[in-house]
């Protein structure tokens, strides 16, 4: 299934000039809390792209393959979801 991936690859880009925007902050050795400030909105910015790519993959893939007539299917995208999240939630 193709997805227009368009919304996000912009955010990336912007996130992009972000992270660099970190690096020079660290070059100029600037105040680490304004550092850290920086790092958190960047971390805020990819959750959001990443809770709008699982927003279209649960409505998509796995709806379609939920409704589907095969098992492991199922059972394969479910294992899939479950999996990311105990990766996400590992630190």
């Amino acid at each position: 299934m193709q997805h227009d991936h368009s919304d996000s690859i912009q955010r990336l880009k912007i996130i992009e000039g972000h992270i660099r925007g970190i690096q020079r902050m660290l070059e100029n050795d600037q105040y680490c809390i304004d550092v850290i400030r920086q790092i958190q909105a960047v971390q805020a910015a990819l959750n959001k792209i990443s809770v709008k790519l699982l927003d279209g993959h649960l409505n998509s893939c796995v709806l379609t393959a939920i409704q589907g007539e095969d098992a492991e299917e199922r059972t394969r995208v479910l294992k899939e979801i479950t999996e990311m999240f105990e990766t996400t939630t590992k630190v």
